[in-house]
């Protein structure tokens, strides 16, 4: 998509978007908005760039140009590479794929689930063409240099697209998510409420918009209760029980110091525990625990764990729906980004209740 000029049979010069691009005065990304008949345009640019590309003979990619005529009936789930974690064991993905499964049989479609490589070049507009996809729905994501050009590519090829559970501020990509700062926000205002003052905060990587916005929700509860979230209570892991157990260490060091923790998933807070009594500390000088996203394992924990209930497997079903609908309704619809937010809610269990009160 980025070529330079190559040549056709017999020798004829094939332009590229870019050079398009440089002739009409427009970015890559115009180029393929008025080629594709995507959200408004000034009728000047519109004529330009068509007058550009008549210029240059510029012909569009097979893939975009047969995409609205060609379909496979196939939506592409894709996976991410996550080492040493069992990924259809993870609460998230399970529900998320149940979710997708479900909504796309019920609309008459097939789910095709694509596994990122690791040591290879993220190219989505490639796996289009090459797996023949009608539409593609992107699991975690994360924003780093290489994902965040990828995901442009797709989006400048006006090619139907959602992510889930990721967010990319000022990027226009279609986004399910939930509201993971008014998540956490609940979690640590209601363990401010049981009377907790020293409370730790362990998060996952910050490549991942809901790290960052449940952070940002811990430290909103904090300051409006004159709080601050302490450098030294802050424990960082990857969303996985083995995190949790090996933070658990780091935990003991200051155990003393620490009324409460919330954990930004249910598996690193019963990592947390398990390290915690593989330590020696009894469930008695446990500190109160509030996991996230009331997975089943939160309900069979000692003492069971207080979560923030996430709706993985409604997301997973509007996703499918939303990239659907406007499949449907064509190439302009198709390229119009949405975003959705879903409410999270609490679930109280023993983990985070102050007998003393």
């Amino acid at each position: 998509m980025y070529a330079r000029t190559s040549f056709g049979k017999g020798g004829v010069a094939i332009a590229s978007r870019k050079e398009v691009a440089e002739l009409a005065g427009v970015s890559e990304a115009t180029v393929s908005r008025v080629l594709n008949g995507v959200g408004p345009m000034k009728e000047e640019t519109r004529q330009r760039v068509m007058e550009a590309a008549k210029k240059l003979n510029y012909v569009p990619s097979a893939l975009a140009r047969n995409f609205a005529t060609s379909r496979s009936g196939n939506i592409g789930v894709v996976l991410p590479y996550v080492p040493k974690v069992h990924m259809f064991s993870s609460f998230f993905f399970s529900e998320i794929l149940s979710g997708i499964g479900s909504k796309a049989r019920e609309l008459g479609h097939d789910i095709l689930l694509l596994f990122q490589t690791p040591g290879e070049s993220m190219d989505y507009v490639r796996w289009f063409h090459a797996h023949k996809i009608d539409t593609c729905i992107i699991l975690g994501a994360k924003d780093d240099p290489e994902e965040l050009l990828a995901l442009r590519r797709l989006a400048e090829e006006g090619l139907p697209f959602c992510l889930i559970n990721q967010h990319f501020e000022g990027e226009p990509f279609s986004e399910v998510d939930a509201d993971h700062v008014q998540g956490s926000y609940m979690a640590v205002r209601h363990l401010i409420e049981q009377g907790y003052r020293r409370i730790a905060f362990m998060n996952g990587p910050l490549t991942y918009s809901n790290s960052r916005d449940r952070l940002q929700g811990c430290e909103k509860a904090l300051a409006e209760a004159g709080l601050v979230l302490e450098e030294e209570l802050i424990f960082s892991g990857n969303f996985s029980r083995s995190s949790g157990i090996t933070a658990a260490s780091e935990l003991m060091k200051v155990i003393d110091q620490v009324d409460a923790v919330f954990a930004a998933n249910d598996r690193m807070a019963i990592g947390l525990m398990q390290g915690l009594r593989d330590l020696g500390l009894s469930e008695e000088r446990f500190p109160a625990m509030f996991g996230y996203d009331n997975s089943d394992a939160s309900q069979v924990t000692t003492p069971e764990l207080s979560s923030v209930k996430v709706p993985f497997y409604e997301m997973g079903e509007i996703a499918v729906a939303e990239v659907l609908k406007r499949l449907e309704q064509g190439a302009s619809a198709s390229g119009e980004p949405f975003r959705i937010m879903l409410p999270t809610e609490l679930v109280i269990r023993a983990s985070s209740q102050n007998l003393r009160l």
